[in-house]
């Protein structure tokens, strides 16, 4: 059964990753626990959306594990993927609610930085096209910086995801404290990002090493329309259950945090 989450019009939306599910089914390569289930239960927390992750390596999400929950999924269902060839041909397939370009390196354990978009123009241009040609919504992971909205801007992406994991990196440098000096510059660096996405006319849409403790502040960003959290929700999802671990995560955007 579907449920529906209402929002804040002053709360951005919160999109849940459910990659790290199959990654303890993976462990095994056995059925569970099954993402779809995941899934239903983070709609059932409140979750705005459903966001995975197929990589080359297929070390978490499968395939069929895409095609089942684009069947199951009853908000949206959000497509993370390399910008190459095949998986352009994967997501026409799927029509996902939203193809979202980013950078992949098999050697990493989880994405290590935003997708280079200032550096491959032509070829980007022509996956975004593709892409939008059949009416798929295309978003691109980048750092906030000025160079890479303005790349995003002209290969016609229509959405930035502002990465956040220097800003969750500097908070942890602080001993967990939101504000210090190296939160403020990186704070101040997402600000600057998020005002210029908009101005050109973009949606604005973050995420990256966020958590119930450092989330507020993002949450905050001007025009913020959609957050995408996976690793600490399932985490957290372990010892409370994913409805509770997402309504958490849904009060914690919500917290002051000055």
């Amino acid at each position: 059964m579907c449920h529906s989450s209402g929002y804040s019009l002053f709360v951005p939306l919160l999109s849940v990753n459910v990659d790290h599910v199959c990654t303890l089914r993976q462990a095994r390569k056995g059925m569970e626990p099954n993402p779809v289930h995941a899934a239903a239960q983070a709609e059932q927390g409140g979750a705005d959306g459903i966001t995975v992750h197929l990589r080359e390596d297929r070390r978490h999400i499968q395939d069929a594990d895409v095609r089942a929950l684009k069947q199951h999924v009853c908000t949206r269902l959000h497509l993370e993927m390399a910008a190459t060839k095949d998986m352009v041909g994967f997501a026409m397939a799927i029509q996902p609610a939203t193809a979202m370009l980013v950078p992949e390196r098999r050697q990493e354990l989880t994405t290590e930085g935003g997708l280079d978009a200032a550096g491959q123009i032509q070829w980007l241009s022509e996956v975004v096209k593709m892409l939008s040609g059949v009416g798929i919504p295309v978003s691109l992971f980048i750092d906030a910086d000025r160079k890479q909205i303005d790349a995003a801007k002209k290969v016609g992406a229509s959405i930035c995801e502002l990465h956040t994991g220097p800003w969750a990196h500097a908070v942890q440098a602080q001993g967990g404290q939101l504000l210090g000096t190296q939160s403020d510059m990186e704070l101040a660096t997402l600000m600057m990002a998020a005002h210029h996405t908009r101005e050109l006319g973009m949606q604005l849409n973050a995420g990256h090493a966020l958590n119930v403790a450092n989330v507020a502040p993002v949450a905050r960003l001007p025009q913020l329309h959609e957050l995408h959290i996976g690793h600490s929700i399932v985490s957290r999802s372990i010892f409370v259950g994913m409805k509770e671990a997402v309504r958490e995560m849904k009060s914690a955007m919500q917290e002051n945090y000055t």
